[in-house]
């Protein structure tokens, strides 16, 4: 069966003793970055042997895969860090084991987004999580601008490289919000950056981003959206904003606090 392992996202002391002995038992890990995972095999001792699985090779590598399990093998599967599967190819890998009916299950380890979510001191009563916006400008304002009204905390990754094109983004679609920005999670020199869109992007405009981060808003509060409108006129405003049909009725229902059906309904009579 498949083995989904989850690895410490920069502490190696926070790997688990199950993960430890599942990586010792299992016939083959398959993981991201062999160069990268075995420094950890080495520092726990794991004499496994390994095999790639990544983005450019998951369609050849994940037939290999799944050919392997049906003969009996045991594999594990592990990202760089955190938990395979989240923004990582693994997902595919998992699918496929569906598809053929392959026994899989999941040994819990650290997620970067979890973690960060706390250390924010935002909402973590409701959140939803985005991953990796697009690295194209229209497509990643697109992304944006379809969950500006979301009131729930969002939490995105983003590469150093990227991240100060993301944040005006960011302020640019949802306003100067309240904003965390987390990197170097559980490692030696973790930091938080906490305050509005506007002083965090001032805090990267003086110090060069390094490292990989998390960033989490806060979810819309703003009161500005005109209810003495017609529900009709509503979706309209929202469709006419860059939203589909049907996003911006599900959006509408949420604003207002009504069941969709009503929204739908109402659509109806004009």
């Amino acid at each position: 069966m498949l083995f989904i392992v989850g690895t410490p996202i920069g502490n190696l002391e926070d790997m688990t003793f199950r993960a430890i002995k599942t990586l010792q038992e299992v016939d083959l890990i398959a993981a991201e970055d062999t160069r990268h995972t075995i420094k950890l095999i080495n520092h726990f001792d794991i004499k496994t042997p390994m095999t790639s699985y990544h983005e450019h090779n998951k369609k050849q590598k994940g037939a290999e895969l799944i050919r392997k399990l049906k003969e009996g093998t045991n594999i594990a599967l592990v990202s760089d860090a955190g938990m395979p599967a989240i923004s990582d190819p693994g997902e595919d890998l998992v699918a496929l084991c569906i598809e053929e009916n392959i026994e899989f299950t999941v040994i819990p380890g650290a997620t970067a987004f979890a973690t960060a979510l706390v250390l924010s001191g935002l909402s973590t009563k409701k959140f939803c999580f985005e991953g990796f916006l697009s690295a194209k400008k229209s497509e990643r304002i697109a992304q944006l601008e379809k969950i500006k009204f979301d009131t729930r905390t969002m939490i995105f990754y983003e590469a150093p490289h990227k991240i100060k094109k993301t944040l005006n983004d960011i302020c640019n679609v949802f306003g100067d919000r309240k904003i965390s920005v987390c990197r170097e999670l559980t490692k030696r020199f973790e930091q938080v950056i906490r305050g509005t869109v506007s002083e965090v992007t001032c805090h990267f405009e003086q110090n060069e981003p390094r490292g990989e981060f998390v960033i989490l808003v806060s979810g819309d509060t703003e009161k500005s959206i005109d209810f003495e409108i017609s529900i009709t006129d509503h979706v309209n405003k929202l469709i006419n904003e860059g939203m589909d049909k049907k996003e911006a009725t599900v959006t509408v229902a949420k604003l207002r606090g009504i069941p969709k059906r009503e929204v739908y309904n109402e659509l109806l009579k004009n």
